[in-house]
């Protein structure tokens, strides 16, 4: 079975998620949104210019779920689904997912962001393999803190290659869709690597390497 990998943020969503789900938390006053703000701000920073701390920032975006009851976590979530994630799914990411659904491959969505984020996303669009960060989980509850290897720059092949060992499957004629530079260690796996309307930096490398370039937008 091929393999058809999609980044999530910026790529089949107009937006980044991770992101956006820090904004959400100060316009809706659960976070101290001044101090919180500009530590997520810099972070995003950080992330667009490659050199993010992954650990320090999953340790800084998973904090509140580690101090909030899963009742009203469930409760955001649906909330930041309908009002901030709806709006921005890309029509032409769904159907690419479409195209590839049809042509019998196999869906894996694979980001850097968090479970808890994403979970709902990936569902939303009927991609039942979700490669993310994880979260720390104890007696049930979020632990508010990172737990493993985040799924992120080459951290991403290492969490692709666990999978892989366990499913079977192999990157052979495998397509990886991504609009980030943080994603080259992983579009130098694929056998066809996709370049989404991505950043100046991986743009500039599609270009040179004859990578296609596309537009979900």
């Amino acid at each position: 079975m091929r393999l058809a990998l999609f980044d999530l943020d910026n790529t089949l969503l107009a937006g980044d998620s991770d992101h956006s789900w820090g904004e959400f938390l100060c316009q809706r006053g659960r976070v101290d949104a001044a101090e919180y703000q500009a530590r997520n701000d810099a972070f995003y920073a950080d992330y667009c210019a490659g050199k993010l701390d992954v650990v320090a920032y999953q340790n800084f975006s998973q904090a509140i779920l580690g101090r909030t009851g899963a009742q009203e976590l469930a409760q955001w979530q649906a909330e930041f689904m309908a009002e901030v994630i709806e709006p921005i799914i890309l029509a032409k990411g769904e159907a690419l997912l479409a195209q590839h659904r049809e042509a019998g491959d196999k869906l894996v969505i694979i980001t850097a962001t968090n479970r808890f984020v994403t979970a709902p996303i990936a569902a939303r669009l009927g991609v039942d393999t979700l490669l993310a960060t994880e979260c720390g989980m104890q007696d049930g509850r979020y632990t508010g803190q990172l737990a493993g290897i985040p799924c992120y720059q080459e951290g991403k092949v290492v969490r692709l290659d666990e999978w892989l060992q366990d499913s079977g499957l192999s990157l052979d004629d495998s397509y990886f869709y991504s609009d980030s530079r943080n994603d080259l260690p992983l579009l130098e796996r694929v056998a066809h690597p996709v370049a989404v309307d991505p950043d100046d930096t991986l743009r500039g490398i599609a270009s040179e390497r004859g990578w296609p370039v596309i537009s979900l937008r």
